[in-house]
């Protein structure tokens, strides 16, 4: 049997343990809650060569709402297009009505949107490379999906065995009595079929 000390000590660690892990997974939620859900990360995934050099086709672009400036890359939501309709470009300057001119960097040409701040749903941030062809297989899909399965299957299983072992210990732990008359009942059982 363990000494109390280390008993608490081990119960202290996974309180400490089980705290910084919500905490974490808080910090981690607010910092990619999108904003489809009302936080405040975008992600989309690049579809097109108007911003090459600076993103390639299948790039992730991971984007945070904040005050954009000309210079910027952002992502926003042309005004009269569909909402799932996403533009990745630079700001270039100021436009008429509070909006903003822009174009992406590989085009001659200016966009035919001027979008306001409101339509702007964030300033890119993080570029994960090629990431975007990848999350699109379907074999991709399928693999996370049955190792999201595994996950959510594999520890059920080992909680079942762990009851039942600590079953067959509770009754390996019965008195000596009881053992008799249960081995008694059998016996009474065998002589009375034969």
């Amino acid at each position: 049997m363990e000494p109390e000390s280390t008993t608490e000590h081990t119960r202290t660690w996974r309180v400490v343990r089980f705290g910084l892990g919500t905490v974490l997974l808080v910090i981690l939620a607010i910092l990619v809650w999108p904003s489809s859900l009302g936080g405040c990360t975008t992600m989309t995934v690049v579809s097109g060569h108007s911003m090459e050099p600076t993103f390639h086709t299948g790039d992730l672009i991971v984007a945070r709402c904040g005050t954009p400036a000309p210079g910027d890359i952002v992502i926003y939501q042309p005004p009269g297009l569909d909402e799932r309709a996403l533009i990745i470009h630079r700001i270039v300057g100021a436009g008429s009505a509070g909006g903003w001119v822009m174009q992406g960097d590989n085009n001659s040409y200016k966009d035919p949107w001027q979008p306001t701040d409101h339509d702007i749903l964030g300033i890119a941030l993080i570029r994960i490379p090629s990431v975007g062809s990848l999350l699109r297989a379907p074999l991709v899909w399928s693999s996370m999906l049955l190792m999201a399965a595994a996950l959510l299957v594999w520890p059920t299983r080992a909680l079942a065995r762990g009851r039942r072992s600590a079953a067959n210990t509770s009754t390996d732990a019965a008195s000596p009595d009881q053992g008799a008359v249960s081995a008694d009942a059998d016996e009474k059982a065998e002589v009375s079929t034969s």
